[in-house]
């Protein structure tokens, strides 16, 4: 029976675990009583903003713009997904923010634009100038801000899933997706009525032209806004413990980015017959590339990470040789884990996909650690993902060490000098064969 190798000590982070005994969690501190609460928020805001809905459309329009609101949602919440792959955050998680944007963010969008807006209306007896004050200022501020209050939650009481860009990216992404989700079936509902009335139909509909702006042309633009605060919080979980002001200040400038953005995309009707089209080509389309870029750099630098960082481990012996820089290749990890399910079936593979995640969580921590960013449980977190690599050994290592012999690392290698057997030998191993190259295609 194998036993553990000793667990590796960290150069400049903490020395040992936390002290003292566990005090006793009060009852509104226990996790079932904390899930249980969000649970009935989430499903009675769901409930009343369903109520809502369906009020303004009608249940034919409810039905014609449910049909239609959710064709976009699978391909935007694979797309945030596919980013995350680096180091998958749990489905809980993703979960939450997308019934936060569909029912709580969405009830107080609804809610607080249409009370804003008749006060507007009465206190100016202008209902023409309230609608349009109401779109372009108070409700950029108000649904930018409900929707942040979901990033703000999981950063607060997710830590551990939270821990960089992407992160921040993804969750933001996905409430932003579950928000247009269901002001997608208002505005679809709103139209069908509409159509129903006047007796159009086909694309001279205007529930057609509403389905080609907000479902063909513009999916991501409330995606596109909240990604903005999504940033700023990202950014900020790489932030040191004590930089109270930049782990404050960050996340509002990039909510105030977003709330400018959702204000120059409503008003855009303001200027003039094409200023839809104008505030698309110039500032939306180059924005939603610019963020793609960034958030594709993000991944590859995390990938780096995980080749910089997991070299140490292989030295302490918890990894492998070969082990870092097949974790540190996208292409590796699913070759490893398609070799897994040919010899073991799904449970197989989902212990090396597990045993991925364990590994990128652990060189993350490592690279925080080195730059000062940790608090005092870096040594307690640490072991736990040990531990937990440790339990899924046997099956992932052999599939990431043929993934790494395969070759399909070999640019990634190739990129960062390990030549030939040398790299073996810097941590006392043998070469996986006589004469054995990294570099071999």
């Amino acid at each position: 029976m194998a036993t553990c190798p000793p667990y590796p000590t960290h150069p400049t982070g903490p020395t040992g675990p936390t002290g003292g005994a566990p005090r006793h969690a009060h009852w509104w501190h226990k996790r079932w009583v904390r899930y249980g609460a969000l649970s009935t928020l989430l499903a009675l805001s769901g409930l009343v903003i369903l109520a809502l809905v369906r009020e303004q459309t009608g249940t034919e329009g409810f039905l014609v713009g449910l049909g239609l609101a959710v064709l976009p949602v699978p391909l935007l919440v694979a797309s945030f997904r596919w980013l995350d792959r680096v180091e998958p955050g749990p489905w809980r998680n993703l979960l939450f923010s997308f019934a936060w944007g569909a029912c709580a963010a969405a009830l107080i969008a609804i809610v607080a634009n249409s009370f804003a807006t008749r006060w507007i209306a009465t206190a100016t007896a202008d209902p023409s100038h309230a609608d349009t004050l109401g779109a372009t200022v108070i409700a950029p501020v108000v649904e930018e801000m409900a929707k942040a209050a979901a990033v703000l939650l999981v950063f607060l009481f997710r830590r551990r899933d939270f821990t960089g860009i992407v992160d921040g990216v993804v969750i933001a992404g996905v409430t932003a997706t579950g928000f247009a989700f269901t002001e997608n079936i208002l505005y679809l509902g709103t139209a069908f009525g509409t159509d129903q009335l006047s007796g159009d139909s086909g694309i001279a509909s205007v529930t057609a032209a509403t389905f080609f702006v907000r479902v063909i042309m513009s999916p991501f633009a409330h995606p596109l806004f909240t990604v903005l605060t999504g940033i700023g919080f990202g950014i900020a979980a790489l932030s040191g413990e004590r930089q109270h002001v930049r782990r404050v200040l960050l996340p509002l400038f990039g909510l105030l980015l977003a709330m400018g953005m959702h204000a120059l995309w409503n008003g855009s009707s303001a200027f003039g017959e094409f200023g839809f089209f104008a505030v698309y080509a110039a500032f939306m389309v180059p924005a939603f590339g610019l963020l793609t870029w960034l958030v594709i750099w993000t991944r590859q630098r995390e990938l780096r990470t995980v080749r910089e960082e997991l070299p140490a481990y292989v030295a302490a012996g918890w990894l492998a040789p070969g082990e870092p820089f097949a974790l540190g290749s996208m292409r590796a990890r699913r070759v490893a884990r398609q070799y897994a399910r040919r010899l073991g079936g799904r449970g197989a593979a989902r212990a090396v996909a597990e045993y991925e995640g364990y590994a990128t969580s652990l060189a993350f921590l490592r690279r925080r650690g080195r730059r000062g960013r940790v608090g005092g449980d870096f040594v307690v977190r640490e072991r736990e993902l040990l531990q937990e690599l440790w339990l899924r050994r046997e099956v992932a290592r052999p599939a990431l060490e043929r993934a790494a012999l395969e070759g399909v690392a070999v640019q990634v290698w190739a990129a960062y000098g390990y030549a030939g057997a040398g790299y073996w030998q810097a941590y006392g191993a043998a070469a996986p064969y006589p004469g054995y190259n990294p570099y071999r295609t």
